[in-house]
């Protein structure tokens, strides 16, 4: 086993494949080349890019980072590289770009395969080292960053499709690190369980059998589903021993035989008896158990009136 430790946290690698991507991005992080990180949802990307960053000869300056799926088309310019008072309606200050900020640092590019075609030329010049103007700007900005991007699509296809600029694929692209599927090293399934459960509750453990149970799954939310269950599977528990069972119920509802009815009644106390279990786990406080569960403080809030329980009376787990 491997422990790699960046960022004040450990990552327990077992499998070869992730053993020889960390080193290769180690090796990446001392030149100053353009990587592209490429894998499916939940696999480990930022990981991957916050281990360049980390390795880098520039760990002490900014690390900067920004999903470009989750920019609003029309903001993604001003984001990206900024704007000077007055350039539109509501700019009331001046407002340094991402690129800014990450002068000197690192520049992490994520979901970059959904930037539209305009921004991918306004990119692309920058990238190529071209000075760039802030929206409403009359001077020219330089900026010296690392650029690291990622994406799950397949850019190669978006090239041939015409949604992805080939040239901006190449600029990013010098260096292309593909991040296995959970699925494919199932050797890290059970280090990387192991220490989602410590975070969660130190006084659990999972059981031989229940380990075997999760080297066994798909994983098609790759490492995100596996810290989601383990985080269920603390819920549901019967002990401090975490058996295969307890996985099941986690992972979905149990079937009734009782016809439709029973079934609404078993899901309604299933559903009662999670919520106060996370809240027991939690010692109570609702903003964690409602992490826990993967709803919203008011969710929680609405669920806990059904109940008849208020925010502030105790609660016993039934």
């Amino acid at each position: 086993m491997s422990t790699h430790t960046f960022l004040g946290m450990p990552a327990l690698i077992e499998s070869k494949q992730m053993q020889d991507l960390l080193s290769l991005a180690e090796r990446v992080a001392r030149t100053n080349v353009a990587v592209l990180i490429t894998g499916e949802t939940g696999s480990g990307k930022e990981l991957v890019a916050r281990a360049i960053h980390h390795y880098s000869p520039r760990n002490s300056k900014p690390w900067v980072d920004v999903n470009c799926a989750a920019l609003p088309e029309h903001l993604v310019e001003s984001e990206l590289f900024g704007y000077e008072r007055g350039a539109f309606s509501g700019a009331a200050t001046t407002k340094a770009g991402l690129f800014e900020l990450a002068h000197t640092g690192t520049l992490f590019l994520d979901e970059i395969g959904e930037l539209d075609r305009r921004m991918q030329v306004k990119l692309l010049r920058v990238l190529d080292g071209t000075p760039y103007y802030r929206l409403g700007g009359v001077r020219k900005i330089s900026v010296d960053v690392q650029i690291v991007s990622a994406t799950n699509l397949n850019l190669e296809e978006g090239r041939r499709t015409g949604q992805f600029r080939s040239d901006l694929y190449h600029r990013l692209s010098q260096v292309h690190l593909k991040v296995p599927p959970l699925r494919e090293r199932p050797d890290d399934v059970a280090s990387l369980a192991g220490l989602f459960l410590r975070q969660q509750d130190p006084r659990y453990c999972f059981s031989p059998e229940a380990i075997d149970a999760l080297r066994g799954r798909f994983w098609a939310g790759n490492v995100r589903e596996l810290r989601n269950l383990v985080s269920k599977s603390v819920i549901f528990a019967s002990s401090f021993c975490i058996e295969p069972a307890d996985l099941a119920v986690a992972v979905e509802l149990p079937e009734s035989a009782a016809g439709v009815e029973d079934s609404m009644v078993s899901l309604e106390r299933l559903e009662k008896q999670t919520i106060f279990k996370a809240l027991e786990q939690s010692s109570g406080h609702h903003q964690r158990a409602a992490e826990l569960l993967g709803i919203s403080r008011r969710t929680l809030s609405r669920r806990l009136k059904v109940y008849g329980t208020s925010e502030t009376q105790e609660i016993s787990v039934v």
